[in-house]
């Protein structure tokens, strides 16, 4: 996980001392130069940053303790944590709770915060299957970190690499006329695979879709760049995004396994440089054609 830096300056204090001198520089006193003068200095307590770890708690226990939370901060963390929304938390036996509150969402989640072989990418999503956790970056700095719920064992979705292409505020499923699905940005036109806000009951449950939580599905739909259509012909891709990893079916859900190891979820810079190789080129390639059209038309 990630934990911000915290400088420390620790200031001491040199003790000098001044005696008198005469006029005449060879009566020097002999202490200058056949002493030193050893001056203890005060050792000063450094408070300790306690290490963030995490823990099980009953559904009861915590019901009894919520009211107690400061602002919504901390159901936002405990919803990502569980990779849930706000409605089916409290629908969970047992949850994964932080031994602190105090930082920044993001480092309760696996994404880095910069990497540097996704800065030449102006902008790029990536949904770990295993984490259940999606990364937007913008030329290698993270923008957005969330939870979402992909597709079940049964429509799982594919792993491979996407472009965004179209986008609605309001679409009608395909494998259910009753299933509104909002902020829902299509990656996969044939297939109709795309993400948008829908229930995350905190597992892999969807039709191949990338599930979200409200405020993320909104975010993204209006961060993520659309495919420029000339007529019905595609002439530049939308925003890249990379589905990847594998997910332990009929196994502990990954982060239940954080309370052993708080690292175990952890995404490295290697990991995504291993995973963006395959892919790079061809991003770049798509990227200047983009790049070339918009200016085109500027």
């Amino acid at each position: 996980m990630k934990f911000p830096r915290i400088y420390i300056f620790i200031l001491f204090t040199f003790v000098s001392s001044a005696c008198n001198s005469n006029q005449n520089s060879e009566a020097l006193p002999n202490v200058y130069a056949d002493t030193h003068t050893n001056i203890q200095k005060d050792t000063l307590d450094v408070p300790q940053i306690p290490p963030l770890t995490y823990s099980f708690i009953k559904k009861k226990d915590w019901i009894n303790q919520k009211d107690s939370f400061s602002g919504s901060k901390h159901l936002d963390i405990l919803i990502a944590l569980n990779r849930v929304d706000s409605a089916h938390l409290k629908r969970l036996d047992s949850i994964v709770i932080p031994s602190r509150y105090d930082l920044a969402l993001y480092d309760y989640l696996p994404f880095p915060n910069e990497v540097e072989v996704l800065k030449p990418i102006h902008k790029i999503l990536l949904f770990s299957y295993p984490a259940q956790t999606f990364a937007a970056y913008e030329n290698g700095k993270l923008i957005r970190e969330g939870q979402t719920n992909m597709g079940k064992k049964s429509t799982p979705t594919p792993k491979k690499l996407y472009f965004a292409n179209w986008k609605s505020k309001n679409s009608i499923s395909t494998v259910n006329k009753t299933w509104i699905l909002p902020w829902n940005f299509n990656v996969h036109n044939t297939m109709g695979i795309g993400f948008h806000q829908f229930d995350l009951p905190g597992y892999p449950a969807s039709h191949s879709c990338m599930r979200l939580q409200k405020s993320d599905a909104f975010f993204l739909y209006n961060w993520t760049n659309q495919w420029i259509l000339k007529g019905v012909n595609e002439v530049a891709k939308g925003t890249p995004l990379i589905v990847f990893g594998d997910y332990p079916w009929g196994k502990t859900r990954p982060w239940n396994l954080l309370p052993l190891n708080p690292e175990s979820l952890t995404i490295t810079h290697d990991s995504i440089k291993n995973i963006l190789a395959p892919h790079l080129n061809f991003i770049l390639q798509k990227q200047n054609e983009r790049d070339s059209i918009k200016a085109q038309s500027l």
